[in-house]
């Protein structure tokens, strides 16, 4: 008769432990353990309902304030999320990716400044972080600052050479300089990386219909449909843009 082993015995009581806390939490983890589970489910409003009684238990757990705002923030809530990141790095000011979100959050408020301030502080907290220089890329080609863009993205480059959305974004400043060889560039690498990148497609399509190769450009345009359909309408004005600069003025 075989007997169940003491690493077996312990992994069997680990799993019982952890079931057990999703079921009757009572520690402030253990709140903040079934929350991610219902977040990760789709259940935004019982992940954050256990995230605040996690703060409830413990006011200074930074964790539990990043992951509601993370709920709050895929819901919709940006104010509420903006607050939770705030009092996240008020806890604990070297939290890196509670600077990156709440930058993230500000960015679609409207607030570019905001963001770039703090994408900027989370890569002094962590140089390497490719993510942070990547949405500050996003951010200076927003606000016009084309050539600090494109060395931002290519930071985030240098860090992960996989990155398609650091190449996607460098050809987005790149086309945005007037750079159309070298947007292409960066959106075939793109396409490289990641073959079912939609947005790579549409914008290697649109550039090569700003070049005049309007038969190169259309299984571009038609990829990037088929791959997101949401693109449709977006991807049609920025065609009809296009046809309507390469009008001769009467």
């Amino acid at each position: 008769m075989r007997h169940i082993t003491v690493p077996i015995l312990l992994l069997l009581l680990l799993l019982n432990a952890v079931a057990q806390a999703q079921t009757s939490p009572r520690t402030a983890e253990d709140y903040l353990n079934r929350g991610n589970a219902r977040d990760n489910q789709g259940d935004h409003d019982g992940a954050i309902a256990d995230y605040t009684k996690a703060i409830e238990i413990n006011p200074q757990y930074a964790k539990a304030y990043y992951d509601r705002g993370n709920a709050r923030r895929d819901q919709g809530d940006l104010n509420g999320a903006l607050a939770d990141y705030t009092k996240a790095i008020e806890i604990n000011p070297q939290y890196a990716h509670a600077y990156i979100n709440r930058g993230t959050v500000r960015a679609r408020q409207g607030d570019l400044n905001g963001a770039l301030a703090d994408y900027s502080k989370a890569i002094e907290i962590n140089p390497r972080d490719a993510e942070a220089y990547n949405n500050r890329c996003i951010v200076r080609d927003h606000k016009r600052d084309y050539d600090g863009a494109i060395a931002d993205c290519t930071k985030a480059i240098e860090i992960d050479p996989r990155d398609a959305e650091a190449y996607n974004n460098r050809g987005n400043a790149r086309d945005d300089k007037g750079d159309l060889e070298g947007a292409l560039a960066d959106y075939t690498k793109a396409i490289e990386i990641n073959p079912r990148y939609a947005h790579a497609y549409a914008n290697r399509g649109v550039v090569k219909l700003q070049q005049g190769k309007d038969a190169e450009a259309q299984p571009d345009l038609d990829a990037a449909v088929k791959l997101d359909s949401g693109l449709k309408a977006s991807l049609e004005e920025m065609i009809n843009k296009v046809k309507l600069a390469r009008k001769p003025k009467e």
